[in-house]
């Protein structure tokens, strides 16, 4: 059985990463009444940390805005190996497992940032775990691609990917992802392939590279004069596949924006090739008089200061 501190504290856990819950929805996420509940939120307001209650049979429980516990940092993979290990730790239903787990995962939700947040809680909603053993494990994929597939699938988004079949085939497509599954040591999604035009399951280790974002009007491809490694830190893989070519980095993706895409190249502040589409050459003059015309403004301006 739990220490009673310890649920205490998982409470505190849960109005940070939610800001406020119902006394029945905390009780059902710490597997206690609801008796239990107000006297662990009495026990916290006795320590000095300022919740505030809202009676009546919908109230709520929700902390003093402003007031925050100091924060922890973790990587991209640190809280997918985090999440992970605790969402399998709730399959195995473990008997301690539900005020540990739900413990935890507050803490994480809580302090990451939104973006790595929102592929974190994308997981959680998304993922199957079956067959869990550590002797079947056979194969990873980068967490890049569980995380964005499991933010396509939580926002019903199209993916573009390129896959490499068991027959050493390789083909360019889109797919509407349902969901992962982790099923005798491997990885998989499934969705609605629209090359085949018919429900099919991927292997998420057969994904080459990375996983570009929802297909829109327009295709992208360019040419950026920079090496992998700067091109990565400035591109985020949910929204582009790159790969290295001689002479700098392909970025390969989809956009609905071609005017908000050209300001996000030129911030890349590089040089680059635009190979499609051609109404991507229009957008980025179109910027560019844009610049010149703040530029000259600017000019006119600081002129008449002076």
């Amino acid at each position: 059985m739990y220490h009673p501190t310890t649920r205490v504290l998982t409470v505190l856990e849960l109005l940070q990463a939610h800001r406020q819950m119902s006394g029945p929805k905390l009780a059902e996420r710490l597997e206690v009444d609801v008796r239990s509940v107000r006297r662990y939120i009495m026990m916290l307001q006795d320590l000095g940390i300022p919740i505030e209650a809202e009676r009546g049979r919908y109230g709520t429980y929700r902390l003093m805005r402003g007031f925050k516990m100091p924060p922890m940092m973790f990587t991209e993979d640190e809280a997918l190996a985090l999440t992970l290990g605790l969402l399998a730790a709730r399959r195995l239903g473990m008997t301690m497992a539900a005020p540990a787990v739900e413990g935890a995962l507050a803490k994480i939700d809580r302090v990451l940032p939104e973006a790595l947040r929102e592929r974190v809680q994308a997981l959680q909603e998304t993922l199957i775990l079956d067959s869990i053993s550590s002797e079947s494990y056979r194969s990873a994929p980068e967490s890049s691609v569980v995380l964005t597939l499991s933010l396509a699938t939580q926002q019903e988004k199209r993916v573009w990917m390129r896959y490499h079949s068991g027959q050493a085939e390789e083909t360019e497509r889109a797919v509407d992802p349902y969901g992962l599954i982790f099923h005798a040591g491997l990885w998989y999604t499934v969705g609605y392939c629209h090359l085949r035009q018919d429900l099919r399951m991927f292997r998420l280790d057969h994904l080459r590279r990375s996983i570009a974002s929802m297909p829109g009007t327009w295709k992208v491809e360019v040419l950026l004069e920079m090496t992998l490694e700067e091109a990565e830190r400035q591109v985020p893989p949910t929204m582009a596949m790159l790969e290295q070519i001689q002479g700098g980095v392909v970025l390969s993706c989809y956009t609905q924006d071609l005017s908000w895409m050209a300001h996000f190249l030129v911030n890349l502040r590089c040089s680059l090739i635009v190979y499609e589409p051609v109404e991507r050459h229009e957008a980025m003059h179109r910027l560019a008089g844009e610049i010149i015309q703040l530029a000259k403004r600017s000019e006119k301006r600081s002129t008449h200061i002076e």
